[in-house]
């Protein structure tokens, strides 16, 4: 008899299951019924690495939920979020298999801690099981995953929340409020800057991790080797896997942007630019970037830096008194902030301050009360919530995979209706070249605005750039998965 290693049968194993599960195989059970008011929710965990950590850390802090199970496609990290489970609970069951913690008839709900590329096909394989999920943001990797996720639960009759905790921030809320109410007079435009240092990848020979089951961590995406040095986190700047700083942090002041504009649907146009520069490193998403949004009540304009304010300094840039938040410029001051923000007059006098706690235990435990309810409309950041923010940025991360080299003119030009943009444009400019980056010999790129479809998942029309353009464009909304690991157009 021919003997098989461990490693092959989970892959042969997780190829079958996935193709049962892809077709829609794993059905609603008969233990997907609604916890109890007064129940723990009983919680498996699918993606154990720092930020699943954090969560494990909050929730060891509640008497309302119990961890029941974890996994991770890496043993050591599950190990590593094993050892912070609080001393004397009940030891989780564990297994590097996502099917194994979905099949449990003690598992209520799920925390989807996984890279980009996962969350997809694990939400719809929970709704499917009956299990209610919290995922990590961006909830999608593309925008047509988002839409099948939305589905899912809505079919299911799932409670799913998305890892925007700024929706339960209440300082922000406030501070909106006061926007809204006219407290800054006529809304002009949305700043939305990350500055955020991000150093080069390290680089080494094509390899692939030998400790683990790198073949299901792919999944959708072509099994490649890696060119990085490690293999976690860093797969946030790999367009196989991650949605670069656009979909990393980018969606968490996106989505505090688009409330700000009072954006129920999506924006009318979209355009991206920006580049990569000083690295020379194995990532593909840029370092510097700008994603433009085109609403009726103002337009949004994202901006990311990942290099410092100058050469040889760890500090970074600031816009509105901010490395990272939002700032709504309007007629009588601006409304900044994140964690709480503050309203300023044009002066830059402190008119009102909003202060905030930043929304992370409120989050969980609006998702928990949701899980007991049954109340989808009592959640702060639902799936439908959640898809409208994360296509934003793929919106945005299209436009500039689809774009090609541009002067400072051009670029200029095609912000022309929208001063603002144009105006930041010019100083993302100018902070590249304070990096000695000549946009004469390595020019940004520069995208086409995208006309969005009303519905919010397709590309319309390119303002630029012929038919080849739009097909590429289009192709990007919805990409391809890897066979078995599909999420079938009916879930």
């Amino acid at each position: 008899m021919k003997k098989i290693s461990r490693r092959s049968f989970l892959f042969k194993s997780t190829a079958l299951a996935g193709v049962g599960l892809a077709a829609g195989g794993l059905r609603s059970s008969a233990w997907a019924a609604p916890v109890g008011a007064n129940e723990a929710v009983r919680l498996g965990i699918i993606g154990c690495g720092a930020k699943a950590q954090a969560h494990i850390k909050q929730l060891m802090m509640r008497t309302d939920v119990r961890v029941v199970a974890l996994c991770d496609v890496d043993p050591k990290q599950m190990a590593k979020a094993q050892a912070g489970l609080k001393a004397g609970a009940a030891v989780p069951f564990t297994s590097t298999d996502a099917r194994a913690v979905l099949a449990r008839a003690d598992v209520d709900a799920v925390l989807i801690v996984t890279p980009n590329h996962w969350h997809a096909l694990l939400t719809v394989w929970a709704c499917q099981a009956g299990k209610d999920v919290y995922v990590e943001k961006p909830m999608s990797h593309t925008v047509w995953e988002g839409r099948k996720m939305v589905e899912a639960a809505a079919k299911y009759g799932r409670i799913v929340q998305v890892g925007t905790q700024y929706r339960s921030e209440d300082g922000l809320a406030a501070g909106i409020k006061f926007l809204h109410e006219g407290g800054l007079g006529k809304l002009k435009y949305v700043h939305a800057p990350y500055y955020g240092k991000r150093d080069a990848i390290p680089r080494r020979a094509p390899w692939y991790p030998d400790w683990m089951n790198y073949e299901v961590f792919c999944g959708p995406t072509p099994v490649l080797p890696l060119e990085r040095d490690k293999l976690h986190y860093d797969w946030h700047w790999s367009w196989a896997t991650g949605n670069g700083e656009l979909g990393n942090n980018g969606v968490h002041i996106l989505d505090v942007a688009r409330r700000m504009v009072r954006a129920d649907g999506p924006p009318k146009r979209v355009l991206g630019l920006g580049g990569r520069f000083v690295h020379d490193d194995p990532a593909e998403t840029p370092n510097a970037q700008i994603a433009v949004y085109d609403y009726d009540a103002a337009p949004v304009i994202f901006e990311a830096r990942g290099l410092p304010a100058k050469p040889g300094v760890s500090y970074m840039d600031q816009a509105g008194g901010l490395r990272v938040g939002v700032v709504a410029h309007c007629e009588g001051g601006t409304l900044a902030g994140l964690i709480g923000c503050t309203a300023n007059d044009p002066s830059g006098k402190v008119i009102k301050k909003f202060p905030g706690e930043g929304g992370v235990v409120a989050h969980m435990t609006n998702f928990l009360d949701a899980v007991r309810s049954r109340r989808t409309q009592d959640l702060a950041a639902s799936a439908e919530i959640g898809h409208a923010s994360a296509a934003m940025c793929h919106f945005g991360n299209i436009s500039l995979r689809v774009g090609g080299a541009a002067t400072p003119a051009e670029i200029g030009s095609a912000l022309g209706a929208m001063p603002a943009a144009a105006e930041i444009a010019k100083s993302l400019g100018e902070h590249l070249g304070v990096h000695g980056v000549d946009l004469a010999k390595r020019p940004l790129t520069l995208g086409p605005w995208l006309d969005i479809e009303a519905s919010g998942d397709g590309i319309a029309r390119v303002a630029s750039g012929g038919a080849g353009t739009l097909e590429r464009a289009r192709y990007f909304v919805h990409e391809t998965q890897r066979p078995p690991y599909v999420i079938p157009e009916t879930v």
